[in-house]
């Protein structure tokens, strides 16, 4: 086995590289497997199996949200209304204003 202390830092980036792309060949390959098992199994009591594959990402990811909210001053301050609401906004909701007055 490899002395890893004695390894440069670009040395190390390239072995965990490497160990990385092992591991996903692995999975891949031990997923092909099951995946044959599965339908030959299937195949042995007359039953067809349609097995999908999605994609892994996520579909809302990157999915922009509308703005719902814009300072009524300053036009570059927004919120779309979801998380945390802005310092901005509680200043102006204590101050007395009704939320309805900024909306988009």
């Amino acid at each position: 086995m490899t002395d890893y202390k004695n390894l440069s830092e670009n040395e190390l980036q390239a072995v965990i590289e490497s160990a990385e792309k092992a591991l996903r060949l692995k999975q891949a390959n031990k997923r092909k497997e099951v995946l044959a098992q599965i339908r030959e199994l299937a195949a042995s009591i007359d039953v067809t199996v349609e097995i999908v594959e999605h994609d892994k990402k996520s579909v809302r990811k990157g999915v922009k949200v509308p703005v719902k909210y814009r300072h009524p001053e300053d036009p570059d301050k927004t919120w779309t209304g979801r998380g945390v609401t802005p310092k901005w906004m509680r200043a102006l909701l204590n101050a007395g204003h009704d939320l309805s007055e900024f909306e988009v």
